[in-house]
């Protein structure tokens, strides 16, 4: 996994080389291009049109919210500069720290803090990982915490990967798409957001009543807005900042809050994700 990471990390480094004038054409550019990944719930138009009318009247800036398949794109978009935000992943965050600078992080039942859950079939008699050794086991991404990295490190403290310990794991590409693999039996478990499926268990209750909840993990960073730490100063960040922070004090904003089923937005240190960071060490020494 690590030998990946750090290839992406030399092809995101020789992108933003290739694309230099990045800075210069965001100056010169009056677009705020905000990226969102799977740990959005982006299947919701309703919600992105409103989240799109909201920053536009509180940043006053024309905004395009840009949308990816995977963590990998919208993390390379980011790097090389062709947007200016995103609401990524604590584990690519962490990854690439040095690169990005935080803007704002999401506040979920009163911090900002979520879990990483494993779930197997409703009537499934498993109560810890060790139960679903030997699975076809649902992963939404293979640069997400919650969906792939919390699983990794939990097997990598017991001598095990992911590759061995599963029979075969696949990727899904969103964390609906885990509960959805899981729920149809096309996974026999599987690792996604808790906030995600939280939520899910509000929304669509009868396709979560399929599933259950094996393991919750320790509480870690919820997935941050994230810039380049280039443009951190850039006015657009900061009226982006601004917006996020101040969306519980307007009835538009807490339309799009209410919608989320967040709290808020708040300004966080870098700090917050240090127990991702951990994780990230452990399996990159189990790695070798």
């Amino acid at each position: 996994m690590f030998d990946k990471v750090d290839r992406r990390q030399v092809l995101a480094w020789t992108a933003a080389a290739v694309l230099g004038g990045s800075s210069q054409a965001r100056s010169a550019s009056s677009e705020l291009r905000f990226g969102l990944t799977p740990v959005f719930l982006t299947s919701d138009l309703e919600l992105l049109a409103r989240l799109k009318a909201y920053l536009e009247k509180s940043t006053g800036f024309p905004v395009r919210l840009i949308t990816r398949r995977t963590y990998q794109e919208i993390t390379a978009l980011l790097l090389s500069g062709q947007i200016d935000a995103a609401w990524i992943c604590g584990f690519p965050y962490v990854v690439y720290r040095p690169q990005l600078a935080l803007v704002a992080v999401p506040v979920w039942q009163g911090k900002p803090l979520y879990r990483s859950y494993l779930i197997t079939g409703r009537d499934r008699p498993a109560n810890s990982i060790d139960d679903l050794r030997g699975d076809v086991h649902a992963f939404s991404d293979p640069d997400s915490n919650s969906g792939w990295l919390v699983t990794a490190t939990a097997l990598a403290r017991r001598n095990q990967a992911p590759d061995t310990f599963f029979s075969q794991s696949i990727y899904t590409w969103g964390h609906r798409n885990v509960i959805r693999a899981v729920a149809s039996g096309l996974a026999q478990s599987g690792s996604v957001d808790g906030y995600v499926y939280e939520v899910m268990r509000e929304t669509d209750a009868d396709l979560v009543g399929q599933t259950r909840v094996v393991a919750r993990s320790d509480l870690l960073g919820f997935p941050p807005v994230a810039c380049a730490a280039s443009s951190a100063r850039e006015p657009r960040t900061a009226a982006l900042q601004s917006a996020l922070v101040g969306m519980r004090d307007t009835d538009q904003g807490r339309a799009v809050l209410s919608m989320l089923r967040l709290d808020a937005f708040s300004i966080e240190p870098p700090s917050l994700f240090d127990g991702i960071a951990q994780e990230v060490a452990v399996v990159r020494g189990a790695a070798g």
